[in-house]
């Protein structure tokens, strides 16, 4: 039987940088680089306030890593306030997302596993050069049901004090 051999892969920053949901991004690692195991995006520029729709995956856990700035997560209703160097799990089939909180730009990475939401974003993206817009929610919420993702809207409201 023959398998396909396992090959080296790198990227930079200079790697086919573009936009998705306005935010700057890279896809560090694909299905095709990984032989399907995960996918691993990098937002490097989120403004204060950018927030991810509130859903749930139905085909992989979502994983996030701070590396700068400050975030607010929310997993299944619970809160988390997540700085540089924070870990957060967001397994399959739980609503998450998050809010980039603080007072400066955020940076992180979101791998998921097994590989396959990649395609989701690759989907609609826009090209970096073209200044932020709003995404084009028909788009999103067709593409969210191809992928086995469910939008839920908007984010829950963080409760009273929090963050404070």
């Amino acid at each position: 039987m023959a398998t396909k051999p396992q090959t080296f892969y790198a990227n930079t920053k200079e790697d086919g940088a573009f936009r998705f949901l306005g935010v700057p991004s890279l896809m560090r690692a694909t299905a095709e680089t990984t032989h399907g195991a995960f996918g691993l995006i990098e937002h490097y520029e989120m403004p204060v306030g950018f927030a991810s729709p509130y859903h749930t995956h139905h085909r992989e856990d979502e994983s996030f890593y701070v590396l700068e700035g400050q975030i607010a997560f929310v997993c299944g209703g619970k809160w988390l306030t997540a700085n540089p160097g924070t870990f957060v799990f967001g397994p399959r089939e739980i609503p998450h997302g998050f809010k980039v909180a603080g007072h400066s730009p955020a940076r992180m990475l979101i791998l998921c596993n097994p590989a396959g939401f990649e395609g989701f974003i690759l989907e609609q993206t826009t090209p970096i050069s073209e200044p932020p817009s709003p995404p084009d929610m028909g788009k999103l919420m067709s593409l969210a049901g191809k992928y086995g993702i469910d939008i839920h809207g908007p984010l829950p409201e963080e409760p009273g004090g929090f963050g404070a």
